[in-house]
């Protein structure tokens, strides 16, 4: 998020019952949340309002009971994660192409995925004894934060390189986490929940140059996780980018299931990346 680029950044807007993320950061409009009861009447409002925009994408994470709206609507599959809501309702990741040069993509970081899927196996929890401190990170961190995320993220969908949208999440339901060695910082992540629908993201995953190779982020995702047992939620999930096989590897160890790519999806790491989506239940 170097260089200013804060004022490129998407934004969130509600459009009906439906909350939207879109700009051309990302070149994309996400729909974030679908209503259950939602029409076809609201996908063609959100298809319009991507094309008015000249969007080159339209994704979207959406009730599994709405998903013949959308592929009535020209939209397909990408991902998809079971008992999503509640524990209960099927979630769908779908998208549409409004620009098909954007659905082209190199298949070299696609198939080192998959060579890493299909001689993965799962072998049950690991041995998470440490001697690092490990602590969940309140307001008065969010300078510390943000110097973390300066160093590890060129560009990132969200405003993270600024101490008051940090502030702003830890206000509404994303609870971030940190490592410290010698008193400093080292790496962070959060956990994004959604409390009704009784799921979270498990995103924001960075470590310091200076303390790669430590194992830091299964330390803090076991972390997340138990502390997310304790915040009721069920069902936990990442957007995982493609091309970094150390972070899908670090959720793989950790129990997650590998369900779908999400094709040049998000501005992220310097550009346009696919992301993987991988989830669990706990």
């Amino acid at each position: 998020m170097r260089g200013g680029t804060m004022k490129k950044l998407d934004k969130i807007e509600k459009v009906d019952a439906a909350t939207v993320h879109h700009g051309k950061y990302s070149d994309r409009l996400y729909i974030m949340k679908f209503p259950l009861d939602g029409d076809n009447t609201l996908v063609e409002k959100l298809s319009n309002m991507a094309i008015e925009h000249g969007y080159s994408k339209i994704t979207g994470k959406v009730p599994k009971k709405v998903l013949p709206l959308f592929l009535d609507n020209r939209y397909k599959v990408e991902a998809g994660i079971p008992k999503f809501y509640n524990g209960e309702e099927d979630c769908t990741f779908v998208s549409r192409f409004l620009d098909m040069e954007r659905a082209v993509y190199d298949p070299k970081p696609l198939n080192e995925f998959n060579k890493v899927l299909d001689a993965y196996e799962f072998t049950g929890e690991a041995n998470y004894e440490h001697h690092f401190d490990i602590r969940k990170l309140d307001k008065s961190h969010a300078n510390d934060i943000v110097a973390v995320f300066k160093q590890v993220f060129a560009t990132y969908p969200f405003p993270i390189h600024d101490p008051e949208y940090i502030k702003e999440t830890m206000d509404n339901d994303v609870v971030y986490f940190g490592v410290f060695i010698d008193g400093k910082l080292q790496s962070v992540s959060s956990s994004e929940m959604d409390v009704k629908s009784q799921n979270a993201e498990m995103t924001d995953f960075a470590v310091l140059d200076s303390a790669r190779g430590l194992g830091l982020s299964k330390l803090l995702l076991h972390e997340m996780e138990e502390h997310m047992k304790t915040q009721e939620m069920k069902t936990l999930y990442t957007i995982a980018r493609l091309k970094s096989i150390p972070m899908n590897k670090t959720f793989l160890g950790a129990g997650y299931s590998y369900s779908g790519t999400l094709i040049n999806n998000t501005n992220i790491a310097g550009g346009i990346e696919s992301m993987n989506i991988l989830y669990k239940y706990i």
